[in-house]
């Protein structure tokens, strides 16, 4: 049974890597656009080939965030963790004599 902290640091990580997924997706759309303008202005240039490099760069580590997010979140179970006791106490019952 994993420990409460083992959650916390689970949780944790994977908010962190939906960060990462949005930062990476940003960094993707710049550097394509960036790509495509000094591809339309100057096609072959240094600069072009540098833009096109950067984007594979971020395409991969964009791909590989989402790949591990979707197999974290799939080893997960749908059914809700329960971290106390239920608020009411049970009921005894009592056989009748």
């Amino acid at each position: 049974m994993a420990s409460e902290n083992d959650h916390a640091e689970s949780v944790r990580a994977l908010r962190q890597l939906r960060r990462m997924r949005t930062f990476y997706a940003g960094g993707a759309v710049l550097w394509a656009a960036s790509a495509a303008s000094v591809g339309w202005a100057d096609p072959g240039s240094r600069q072009m080939w540098v833009s096109v490099a950067l984007l594979v760069v971020f395409a991969s580590l964009l791909t590989m965030t989402s790949l591990w997010l979707r197999r974290q979140q799939d080893g997960r179970t749908d059914e809700p963790v329960h971290h106390a006791a239920p608020r009411r106490t049970a009921w005894r019952r009592h056989a009748s004599a």
